[in-house]
């Protein structure tokens, strides 16, 4: 497979669709969902073959770093488009989708382990709900991120520009705690599911991966569960949410990238 070609023409359409979202941030050009999506879902589409190839190449039972990268990128687009139909938040495309892009171009490039390792239904299950724990969750970090723009500038009564293109403060915030639930739900099945079918989850290639992956769903948790009795919003749940989101990149990331470049290099 000539993934090159492929992820050069998913990165211009990546490219199109955030340069327009962007500029509809700042009131430059009006809104045209339709158009965003529709280079977003193009890209997709590339980025998703792109992806399926690493993964047939690689044959391993867990992917590699660069695969796992592409592989989440992608799943992150897929989940922002779909979820753009119904919720408004179709603006953090003009961050994630040239971010998918760059990822998409250097895992192309970069080297991919093979394995004759096979995957089992069980590993499967693990590593998709991973993936699709952490790419709903990356979107839920981003989501803060503009939580936390939009909250400052409405302290200091600074209202246009980005800010004045978003919706309401607390649209906003209730999005970002439907995504931390969805984001929830997936990385509990996928701590279960690891624990079921991983031969050793506390096994020395894994124990720091385990042991972060559990602190980032106590953050979460704790964060949803005040949220909800206590009343937890603004500034405060921003913080928490990337909080635990970097430590959940740390435990899907930092583990491989110990494994695959710090160690194989030492």
């Amino acid at each position: 497979m000539q993934a090159l070609p492929l992820a050069l023409l998913a990165f211009v359409f990546y490219l199109a669709a955030a340069s327009w979202q962007g500029l509809t941030l700042i009131r430059r050009v009006p809104p045209r969902d339709l158009l965003v999506r529709g280079f977003g879902t193009l890209a997709a589409a590339l980025h998703l073959v792109v992806a399926g190839g690493l993964l047939a190449l690689e044959g391993s039972m867990l992917p590699g770093l660069s695969t796992s990268a592409v592989l989440v990128t992608a799943l992150a687009v897929v989940v922002l488009l779909g979820a753009s139909l119904f919720k408004p938040v179709l603006n953090i495309a003009a961050v994630l989708f040239p971010f998918a892009g760059v990822v998409l171009l250097l895992g192309t490039e970069l080297p991919t382990p093979t394995s004759a390792n096979g995957m089992t239904p069980g590993i499967a299950f693990h590593a998709v709900s991973s993936a699709l724990a952490f790419a709903v969750l990356a979107i839920a970090s981003l989501q803060a991120i503009l939580v936390g723009v939009q909250n400052k500038a409405l302290k200091h009564h600074r209202i246009r520009g980005v800010v004045q293109a978003l919706p309401p403060l607390t649209t906003m915030e209730r999005v970002l705690f439907e995504m931390i639930w969805v984001g929830m739900a997936l990385l509990t099945l996928a701590i279960a599911s690891g624990f079921a079918f991983l031969d050793n989850m506390f096994a020395q290639h894994l124990v720091h991966k385990t042991v972060l992956s559990l602190l980032a769903w106590l953050v979460f948790a704790v964060l949803l569960l005040c949220h909800y009795r206590l009343g937890w919003r603004g500034m405060r749940a921003v913080r928490w949410t990337l909080g635990g989101y970097i430590a959940l990149l740390l435990a899907y990331f930092g583990s491989k990238f110990v494994l695959e470049v710090l160690l194989a290099h030492s």
